[in-house]
């Protein structure tokens, strides 16, 4: 890759951590925001069903006016945007009349922002001239992984040295990163996205191509079969193990995002000695596996290694997917990446939403949930069969 694209590709793996910051510090303050603010439980639990909404809102809007306005302008909006409401949550529940409406606006700003960036940084990523753009994208990915994990472990540490009380501190230093990768994004060289320079297919052209339909329900079965496990792993350490909340949060969800990248980082060094379709078919079975490891292993400390299994298993759908579809729809531009962004964020909504209707139809017996949606990579594996045939 030329020198100059190295700095647009390490821009974008930035990017990628200011998205793992904007979805993942706000949740650490909520029983802080609940009982400092008197913010009551439904409230703070629509924050996280708004930020998402926010995001899927953004992701299907975007194809209209980022082509329009090009990348780097989009890019730069995003950055701000993030680092706003970023900064903006640490004086707007004072400034409003509630500080739930000062929170919930805050969070709004910076979800655009995260949006904007899930739609942008791949493209980006994918018109960056590159011998190997498969594990260009999945080197990609794994840094929101690392993003997520940093957050979770430097805010705790932040928290148990300074205070939670201060943690308009740590907000303000968060809001630093996308700051300064703005400024990154101001210099750094953008290539087309298609190569002749030409427009990208519209939406009405993508609906009319089976591939794509094939594509996007891959997107839905690669969010779900993630979030389905990733949302729950916490509460299913805690339950089976009867953990406390920190270390159930450690053993669940860190130990899932944890070999997630990995699984991303692994194909990002070594992707052009391995086959990527059959890379994710594989991944799909162990996916599968760990499904099954999780509902039916009699042991809490087998089904929580399956839950770190899982992780493993879906590190490669998402990028993976990005990857075919650039592949087979190379003219499919900006208007095919937001909408298989919104296919991902629509599973990874719509994934521990089903788990979680069938473990409460079950007595809240959450491993009959997990056991039902092992309907999504089974899916996902017969999609990637279609695909090849």
């Amino acid at each position: 890759m030329d020198n100059q694209y190295n700095k647009t590709i390490a821009a974008c793996f930035v990017g990628y951590i200011v998205q793992a910051i904007v979805n993942n510090f706000t949740p650490l303050l909520f029983l802080h925001f609940q009982e400092n603010y008197h913010i009551p439980l439904f409230q703070i639990t629509l924050l996280v069903t708004f930020n998402f909404g926010i995001q899927l809102l953004t992701d299907l809007l975007s194809a209209g006016f980022i082509d329009k306005i090009g990348y780097r302008a989009s890019m730069l909006i995003a950055h701000v945007l993030s680092a706003a409401g970023l900064a903006l949550l640490t004086v707007l529940p004072e400034l409003l009349p509630t500080p739930f409406a000062g929170v919930l606006l805050a969070v709004m700003i910076y979800a655009i922002g995260g949006g904007l960036l899930e739609v942008l940084v791949s493209p980006v990523v994918e018109a960056c001239p590159s011998g190997n753009k498969e594990k260009a994208m999945s080197m990609l990915h794994s840094f929101y992984c690392w993003g997520h994990a940093g957050v979770v472990l430097l805010s705790t540490l932040f928290f148990h040295v300074a205070g939670i009380g201060r943690w308009k501190i740590l907000a303000i230093l968060w809001a630093l990163i996308p700051a300064g990768n703005a400024c990154a994004f101001w210099k750094v060289p953008i290539a087309p996205l298609i190569e002749d320079g030409g427009p990208g297919l519209q939406i009405k052209e993508l609906f009319q191509k089976k591939v794509f339909w094939v594509l996007l329900v891959m997107m839905v079965c690669a969010g779900a079969s993630e979030q389905a496990v990733s949302q729950w792993a916490s509460t299913f350490a805690e339950k089976g193990l009867g953990i406390s909340k920190t270390a159930g949060d450690l053993a669940g969800p860190m130990a899932f995002a944890m070999l997630m990248g990995a699984s991303r980082l692994f194909y990002g060094r070594y992707g052009d000695r391995i086959h990527l379709e059959r890379f994710m078919a594989y991944s799909s079975c162990l996916c599968i596996l760990s499904y099954l490891g999780i509902s039916l292993l009699p042991m809490p400390q087998l089904s929580l290694a399956a839950c770190a299994a899982c992780g493993l298993s879906v590190g490669i759908m998402w990028p993976g997917t990005f990857s075919r579809a650039s592949a087979a729809l190379p003219k499919g531009g900006t208007a095919m990446f937001a909408l298989l962004a919104l296919g991902g964020d629509i599973g990874g909504s719509a994934g521990p939403t089903f788990v979680g209707m069938v473990s409460g139809a079950w007595g809240d017996n959450l491993k009959m949930g997990v056991l039902a949606g092992i309907i999504f990579p089974v899916l996902l594996l017969a999609c990637i069969n279609v695909k090849k045939g």
